[in-house]
């Protein structure tokens, strides 16, 4: 925490509290600068790929190490706690998708392990770029400030609802056909008169279109949430560089609030790998039924 603190106090030094918040949530992009627009496919953020992507080759090693110690004697604490969390997404993969699970369940497992990850990112100390940059500046190199957190990037977590999106359609196509898929879109959930077909495929295009914004927009805003209430508690260690008389107030609320929200968000971490777990799991299993 006192690293932190001495961390988040030279940054304000330097900046308005509005500033050094709005600092810490831009991206680091390949146009240099952020975007300009909500929707713009020329800007790419290069923190968001990057840490997406480790955290995701992260999460397969750690399953495929589970997977190659896995004994058939007494298992080890990593094995139990593993086979725990695989038993519980199978359980749930059975009691939602009614059909052949071979890639579902696995994917499911993924998804977990892999949301796990990129949540806990928000873990890490927000000023930890200045940290590492003052032990490595000896060797003539520095990391670029950039946002350490993937799932506090729209961009992020729209991209992930929106391959579930795709998923749902794939299985929709090979469970019902493209006859029956597109029947259902103009039968369900009025009747199939003709008459109520264009009253039908709108609410079902609404439908899907809810399912891939809110699937994204929920992990995306209770991270980048948590992100800020972060952001809040490192600046109560840097009060007095705003001309306020609260030096004690800042150290001390930044440590007993920074440590309780740490503790909180954990919860939140693993909350949240488990609703889009879970929600993933329940738009895929509605593909493989027929209304």
């Amino acid at each position: 925490m006192s690293s932190e603190v001495h961390q988040a106090h030279e940054a304000a030094e330097q900046m308005t509290p509005t500033a050094y918040i709005s600092e810490h949530l831009q991206n680091l992009t390949s146009s240099g600068g952020p975007q300009s627009s909500i929707i713009d496919f020329s800007v790419v953020n290069l923190d968001t790929v990057f840490w997406a992507l480790l955290m995701g080759f992260i999460a397969a090693f750690i399953l495929l190490i589970a997977a190659r110690r896995a004994t058939p004697g007494v298992p080890g604490r990593f094995q139990c706690l593993v086979e725990m969390i695989v038993e519980m997404v199978n359980t749930q993969a059975k009691s939602i998708v009614h059909g052949n699970r071979t890639f579902i369940a696995p994917l499911a497992l993924f998804v977990f392990f892999w949301v796990i990850l990129l949540n806990t990112l928000d873990l890490i100390p927000v000023d930890w770029v200045l940290g590492v940059n003052h032990f490595i500046k000896s060797f003539g190199v520095q990391v670029p400030h950039h946002r350490l957190v993937p799932t506090t990037d729209l961009n992020a977590t729209m991209g992930m609802s929106l391959s579930v999106l795709i998923l749902v359609f794939f299985y929709s196509f090979k469970i019902k056909g493209v006859g029956g898929f597109l029947r259902e879109l103009i039968s369900t959930p009025f009747g199939a008169k003709w008459c109520l077909a264009p009253f039908n495929l709108a609410l079902n295009i609404i439908e899907y279109l809810a399912k891939g914004v809110s699937l994204g927009m929920r992990l995306f805003g209770n991270m980048y949430a948590g992100e800020l209430v972060f952001l809040l508690i490192a600046l109560l260690g840097s009060v007095w560089t705003f001309n306020l008389d609260l030096s004690l107030f800042g150290l001390v609320g930044h440590v007993i609030a920074g440590s309780a929200w740490a503790i909180f968000h954990i919860l939140v971490v693993l909350l949240q790998a488990f609703i889009f777990m879970m929600l993933a799991l329940v738009y895929i299993g509605q593909a493989h039924s027929h209304h």
